[in-house]
């Protein structure tokens, strides 16, 4: 019997109670391999004992204050870090309590940013189709994923989708990256003159499509001509970094990879290595610019932002990834893990794609390789392979709708950054298991 209100109503969930390294342990002793870090949070693995010292350390100094009447050091060490490590021209920090209320803040400043600048009629944001941005309402109408949105349709904002940059999916036979790149592109400037250029706010993008369709990176120049578009037309290009970015690409920015500074970007999850919840947006000095020089403020806050806790665990976690060189081991270890995935899953004849940067990576399952047909989606299969993956001593995170929002399904990982070549073979050879024996259970 429990009172908890479970992520589905009829659970009956293993209940953890400590956590070691890479793994996590449960009340009958049973150890799982995190190789997804929860949803991509637990970039240091469990119960690290520097980040727990810094946690212990501020507690008994500071617990709480309220923002409206004081910050706090850790707060102003973590904005300082941030900008210094920040993407050029992102010079402030909004500390919030993760990714849906860092979404949430960075559209108000963008739309504060325009009637500060006397755009008011400036309110239309252009997303993606296959994106997840978080699940509170403004979020929510925001991304792009067709079966979390469709409840909730009536109460969300209109928000205008364009196809995603999804090579395995959309890019035509024969055509090259940088055409395919140039074509994915284009969807955004022709949607904006579609809408009218003077009416458009912001353009919402994840730098890696994450949750939703699965480690997708840009192709060749796409990000670059997005940016290029954005400038054309006085549009503001918010950057979604909350899965793929703070190091999980092997830089600390994923955008790093593509030569492009957004206006504003979102970062969680591995910002605080879920030691703490926090999340942020970093913002362009000319937004904070029309801010103090119009009305003086950003209208907006929760009781809980630049939270004295959150913020040091956060410090502690950049602290820590700086210190033990731990971008360099998401790189090399990144790149084990893709040529295992490989090895074991290659000539698996329903993976159709293995792809992803650093240690984001993720294997898309097709009913067939030629087509590239998803499984129907009654079959459940990547419910199924999360399943396996549980009985074998494994955390990864499947999803479903992979292709289009209702068909396809995809394995995510995301394992902590301090993995070894050892660890990457038995979450491979463990996944591999998992996956033969979901599609083994599948009706004939």
């Amino acid at each position: 019997m429990t009172r908890l209100l479970y992520r589905t109503a009829r659970a009956t969930l293993p209940v953890a109670v400590g956590g070691q390294g890479i793994e996590l342990i449960d009340s009958e002793g049973r150890r799982y391999i995190d190789a997804s870090g929860g949803a991509a949070v637990s970039c240091l693995g469990h119960q690290h004992p520097d980040v727990l010292a810094a946690l212990h350390a501020q507690l008994d100094r500071l617990a709480y204050a309220h923002t409206g009447f004081f910050t706090s050091e850790p707060a102003e060490q973590l904005a300082e870090r941030l900008v210094a490590d920040a993407p050029p021209g992102l010079e402030r920090v909004y500390l919030v309590s993760g990714g849906s209320e860092a979404i949430e803040a960075a559209l108000k400043m963008a739309r504060q940013y325009m009637v500060e600048t006397g755009q008011p009629q400036r309110r239309h944001v252009i997303a993606r189709r296959q994106s997840y941005h978080g699940n509170t309402l403004g979020a929510l109408a925001t991304g792009g994923n067709a079966g979390r949105r469709a409840a909730f349709q009536p109460l969300l904002i209109d928000t205008h989708h364009i196809d995603p940059c999804y090579a395995y999916r959309l890019r035509e036979p024969g055509e090259s990256e940088a055409a395919y790149a140039a074509r994915a592109a284009q969807a955004l400037e022709d949607r904006i003159l579609d809408i009218g250029p003077e009416r458009v706010m912001a353009f919402v993008a994840e730098t890696v499509v994450g949750a939703t369709a699965g480690a997708i990176p840009p192709v060749a120049d796409y990000l670059k001509r997005i940016r290029a578009i954005c400038d054309r037309y006085g549009v503001l290009l918010i950057l979604d970094e909350v899965m793929c970015g703070m190091g999980r690409c092997g830089t600390l920015h994923a955008c790093e990879q593509d030569g492009v500074s957004p206006d504003l970007m979102t970062i969680a999850k591995g910002l605080g290595g879920g030691y703490q919840p926090i999340g942020a947006v970093l913002l362009s000095g000319r937004i904070f610019d029309a801010f103090a020089n119009g009305s003086g403020a950003f209208m907006h806050g929760h009781t809980y932002m630049g939270h004295p806790m959150a913020a040091a665990a956060g410090l502690a976690v950049q602290d820590i990834l700086r210190r033990d060189g731990l971008l360099a081991n998401v790189t090399a270890m990144g790149e084990i893990l893709r040529q295992r995935l490989v090895e074991r899953l290659g000539d698996t004849p329903h993976v159709g794609d293995i792809r992803g940067r650093g240690l984001f990576r993720a294997v898309e399952l097709v009913a067939d390789r030629t087509t590239r047909a998803p499984f129907d989606p009654s079959l459940k299969l990547h419910a199924r392979i999360k399943h396996e993956a549980m009985a074998r001593g494994l955390m990864v995170y499947p999803a479903g709708g992979t292709a289009d929002g209702t068909r396809g399904d995809h394995v995510l990982l995301a394992p902590p950054f301090i993995v070894t070549p050892g660890d990457i073979d038995r979450i491979v050879d463990r996944l591999g298991d998992a996956i033969d024996a979901a599609l083994a259970s599948l009706p004939s």
